[in-house]
């Protein structure tokens, strides 16, 4: 009896250890830490950018955390190659692109991410707010093409789940050159006679799997 109540003692002091190193080894980076404002005016691009490169740069899984609010962000590169192959970005509030189509208007994409691996978005909403670039193409003047919303350029283990897309300016969400991808629960949502705005484009990738969207 006494070795079984030792054996047990071990095991659960074994396990609690185990557990505990399981919750330890995530980091968290909130975006307000590093100037984000979510008031939707202030320009958040910066503090977004800053964040991610912590989180690149962690050796452990880390999880950027972006709160209820509404964020202004021009264009943003995430780029690799990060130290750790599991990031999360846990949106809880909105993404907001600037509402002048100008501002991106030398980007090809508002939210870039390139060569990273093991990147996940989950939840939240992106307003590409792009009324004012479709009423520049109904005029018949010289417009830009106008940016994808969000990106994945030769990229492998990439999760997007629960998340929100709004009135892009172009296509909505590009997987280009990846390798194993799994978008689930994605609602894209344009007026019907808006130019472009396609859903969801795949090419040059292998493994993707697109369910309940």
């Amino acid at each position: 009896m006494v070795k079984f109540f030792s054996s047990l003692f071990i095991f659960l002091f074994i396990s609690s250890i185990n557990l505990a190193s399981s919750y330890a080894t995530t980091t968290s980076y909130n975006v307000l830490r590093f100037g984000a404002k979510g008031n939707g005016v202030a320009d958040s691009t910066q503090a977004f950018a800053k964040a991610w490169a912590a989180a690149c740069a962690s050796t452990e899984s880390a999880t950027i955390n972006v709160p209820k609010g509404r964020y202004l962000l021009g264009y943003v590169a995430f780029n690799g190659d990060c130290k750790s192959s599991d990031i999360t970005f846990r949106i809880d509030g909105t993404l907001v692109a600037p509402a002048d189509y100008r501002v991106l208007d030398q980007a090809d994409n508002w939210l870039s991410f390139e060569g990273v691996s093991g990147v996940s978005i989950i939840g939240g909403a992106l307003d590409a707010k792009g009324s004012s670039l479709w009423a520049c193409k109904a005029s018949g003047t010289n417009c830009p093409d106008g940016a994808t919303t969000l990106s994945f350029t030769n990229s492998n283990n990439i999760r997007i789940n629960g998340l929100l897309s709004l009135n892009s300016q172009m296509f909505h969400i590009v997987i280009n050159g990846c390798k194993d991808v799994h978008i689930e629960g994605v609602t894209v949502i344009a007026p019907g006679n808006s130019p472009n705005t396609d859903g969801i484009h795949v090419q040059l990738s292998t493994n993707v799997k697109i369910t309940n969207c």
